[in-house]
């Protein structure tokens, strides 16, 4: 799922934040400096100024888009640009007092340490927070967003330096692939080549990619094979427009990305408010899931130890969005050497081409037995992966941003080495403790086909609504016992 960058002046959502706080600090020095006392909200004219000075500032900021190419400007035009910002909000507020008959009741000399200091205190923080943003910018190693450049040797520095000078996205760069030269194991200009023509998208469904850049050099024409191979993977292509031909992508819109103007193309995207919403729901989700993890673990805990001495938690790395891998946690529902049995019970595997595991009957969970007569016993382990109760530790990697409460399974590194192009698509979005295939019949899907394209399906229809139904079509699956989640 690809996050289309918000337009407008609500972008800057940072340097809106640290202006409202700017303002609100200069407002309490002002009027303790005017010597007032240290109590200006207890006053109800002073109490109505601080609120009315924060709407204003939010009017202004849209009005006037005094944050337009913020990233951008020099000291000296920021200088401007903040100045003119104060005297529009000086005169607003001098308005406001003049209308509301309150003027003469307003300290003026706490109205005007109001605004020098607001001046000087945004400007400052407003350098300050840029000279931040560009610290991190040139750094390839941060960034929540993995980038792969892919190119042509005779420009390669060209890109790497455009890129790195005007990463305003705050890209990490996660390498580069060469198309006209093997260079892979070469490192240029601290990035190294990790792929070439024929096994770039191989190696996307390997690292962690989120997106990839493609600017070929003006003489060399645009790689359709391998922008097919890549659309097939699910990761989002950006194209250097001036190249760009016929593209066959779900989504399609024009974006910039350093200095390039880039066509997009991906299976879906969200903006930053959908996501936001997401991810509030997220933590709230994630809280409560992390309170009831604590209770269940007062009763859980005693039955998994009895029966299998040892750790109650169980952590497994697993691969995550576009290819990023994490640690997820759940309740051991196995015995301590269910990993080391694993590969002489991969021939009762259900699903049998090694991408996913399932058995009707796994010996390694606590407490399954298979007693002399034939009959099945089951006990603890089976108990909790039947009611679910072992995956609510996972709330917690939904807290860390692992995971989501709703997305596609996270596999492990093992099958995803298997995995082929059209399989990586499925990695496209957070994982979930919850998804489609869960609540579409879990326990009867034995082609992992299937489970991809049920996981496609999510991806390219997404919505809030959309995970508000699979949340509800949940509780009545867990209710019901169908399966393991």
């Amino acid at each position: 799922m690809y996050k289309r960058e918000t337009e407008g002046w609500f972008k800057h959502y940072d340097f809106i934040l640290l202006d409202m706080l700017c303002l609100q600090i200069a407002f309490f020095l002002a009027y303790v400096i005017s010597g007032h006392g240290t109590a200006p909200y207890s006053n109800d004219l002073y109490r109505n100024v601080a609120i009315v000075i924060e709407l204003a500032d939010l009017v202004i900021l849209y009005s006037f888009n005094t944050l337009k190419r913020v990233l951008k400007r020099g000291h000296y035009r920021e200088v401007i640009v903040t100045l003119e910002h104060t005297l529009i909000l000086a005169a607003t507020i001098s308005a406001y007092l003049f209308i509301s008959h309150e003027g003469g009741n307003y300290s003026r000399s706490a109205y005007g340490f109001m605004m020098l200091i607001y001046l000087l205190l945004t400007y400052v923080t407003r350098e300050l927070w840029k000279s931040v943003l560009r610290k991190l910018r040139i750094d390839p190693d941060r960034g929540s967003r993995s980038l792969l450049i892919i190119t042509t040797s005779d420009v390669a520095d060209e890109v790497l330096t455009n890129i790195r000078e005007n990463n305003y996205a705050g890209y990490h760069l996660a390498g580069l692939a060469v198309l006209d030269r093997n260079l892979t194991g070469v490192t240029m200009d601290g990035i190294p080549v990790v792929a070439g023509e024929d096994d770039v998208a191989e190696y996307v469904c390997q690292a962690w990619i989120d997106e990839v850049l493609i600017v070929p050099s003006a003489a060399s024409p645009y790689p359709e094979d391998v922008i097919r191979k890549l659309e097939e993977t699910g990761v989002t292509i950006h194209m250097n427009l001036s190249k760009v031909g016929c593209t066959t992508g779900k989504k399609r819109f024009v974006e910039k990305i350093g200095t390039y103007t880039v066509l997009t193309t991906t299976m879906n995207y969200a903006s930053a408010g959908q996501l936001f919403l997401k991810r509030l729901a997220d933590i709230v989700g994630g809280l409560l899931g992390c309170v009831l993890t604590g209770i269940i673990f007062i009763f859980v805990a005693p039955m998994i130890y009895t029966q299998s001495p040892g750790p109650i938690f169980f952590a497994q790395e697993r691969v995550g969005k576009n290819g990023k891998r994490f640690k997820m946690y759940k309740f051991r529902s196995m015995y301590l050497d269910a990993e080391a049995k694993k590969a002489e019970l991969m021939k009762d595997n259900k699903l049998g081409d090694g991408k996913m595991f399932k058995l009707d009957f796994d010996p390694r969970v606590i407490g399954n037995k298979i007693l002399p007569d034939g009959t099945k016993k089951t006990g603890v382990g089976d108990f909790i992966r039947r009611t679910s109760l072992d995956e609510f530790p996972q709330f917690f990697n939904v807290l860390k941003g692992d995971m989501s409460i709703v997305g596609t399974r996270p596999p492990l590194v093992g099958e995803v080495s298997l995995y082929e192009l059209h399989h990586r698509s499925r990695l496209a979005i957070k994982p979930g403790i919850t998804g489609m295939w869960q609540v579409s019949g879990r326990s009867d899907i034995t082609d992992f086909e299937e489970v991809v394209d049920l996981d496609r399906k999510y991806i390219n229809e997404w919505n809030l609504e959309l995970d508000i139904k699979i949340l509800f079509k949940t509780v009545a699956v867990v209710l019901k016992k169908d399966g393991s989640m």
